[in-house]
């Protein structure tokens, strides 16, 4: 997630790392020189996501818990994945009650008190997701899961190491889990970099989340991040490929969408460095089409 949020959140994506099928074919050398301009990948956690916009996008992640058909949202030779958290669970989950009395949440989110901090070392955890929560998106049609908030892990780790010790490799080794449970479905995980070297080989896409632009909590505006922070960031991708050669390398960047300018030159940049962007407004609440050329 962003500097401001460790913790991490899904309204500040992470979201949400790619088109798989035709889009993974972009991740066939370790860095290309520019990525498919005509690949097209979005994330959307309203209720109303625009069918034409969905339709247009190779990959597109989606909130499976909104009662409303997916159909009508895949394009041909698209993929639908359904996000899912696994660093934490919101107190609107249908499994946190169960969860709680088993002892596997922890504290509130200090940045998010609606959500609790999921214990990735937990079998009860590991059993909901393994055997309900990710069945229950796949039978909503979706083609796979888009995990977000394992950055947790390592900030749970650093916050107490002793109380959270081994959290890092709990996630990777559930990440491990959830691939040898579901061989054919697709992943996509948000950032998580203190799990990546282990996990690359078990996910299909990664996303580097607010890379060259950001929400800036306290002043309340979009701010370009400095060149260090995305460079950061493009070298643990880059890393990652370098693991898994078939990795698809998607970024997620926040702007104003009426400033069309910036936000041609933010795709314009990720591609020129062989990722695949999308920008977006903080909310995710809708699909944003890239400003015409």
């Amino acid at each position: 997630m962003t500097g401001d949020d460790p913790i991490g959140r899904r309204r500040a994506l992470l979201l949400g790392s790619g088109a798989l099928g035709m889009m993974l074919t972009l991740g066939a050398q370790v860095r290309p020189a520019r990525a498919d301009a005509s690949a097209r990948w979005g994330v959307d956690y309203g209720a109303a996501t625009d069918p034409a916009l969905a339709r247009a996008c190779r990959l597109l992640v989606l909130e499976p818990h909104h009662h409303r058909p997916i159909a009508p949202l895949r394009g041909k030779g698209s993929t639908l994945l359904g996000y899912v958290s696994f660093g934490e669970v919101e107190k609107n989950r249908p499994y946190v009650a169960a969860l709680d009395r088993a002892g596997a949440l922890r504290a509130p989110n200090p940045h998010w008190p609606d959500a609790r901090l999921a214990d990735l070392r937990h079998a009860a955890w590991r059993d909901e997701l393994i055997e309900r929560a990710i069945p229950a998106i796949l039978a909503l049609g979706y083609d796979g899961i888009f995990i977000d908030t394992m950055d947790n892990a390592e900030a749970m780790e650093r916050a107490d190491p002793a109380g959270a010790a081994g959290m890092v490799a709990a996630g990777a080794a559930l990440i491990a889990a959830v691939r040898a449970h579901f061989p054919t479905i697709r992943i996509m995980l948000n950032r998580g970099y203190a799990v990546l070297p282990d996990v690359a080989r078990h996910v299909d896409a990664v996303l580097g989340e607010a890379i060259a632009s950001r929400w800036n909590f306290t002043e309340r505006r979009y701010e370009k991040v400095s060149d260090a922070d995305w460079a950061w960031q493009a070298e643990r991708l880059r890393a990652a490929r370098a693991i898994n050669a078939q990795l698809t390398l998607a970024t997620l960047d926040y702007w104003d969408p009426a400033d069309t300018c910036t936000v041609a030159a933010l795709y314009a940049r990720e591609r020129a460095a062989g990722f695949l962007p999308y920008v977006a407004t903080l909310a995710l609440d809708r699909l944003i089409a890239e400003p015409r050329a």
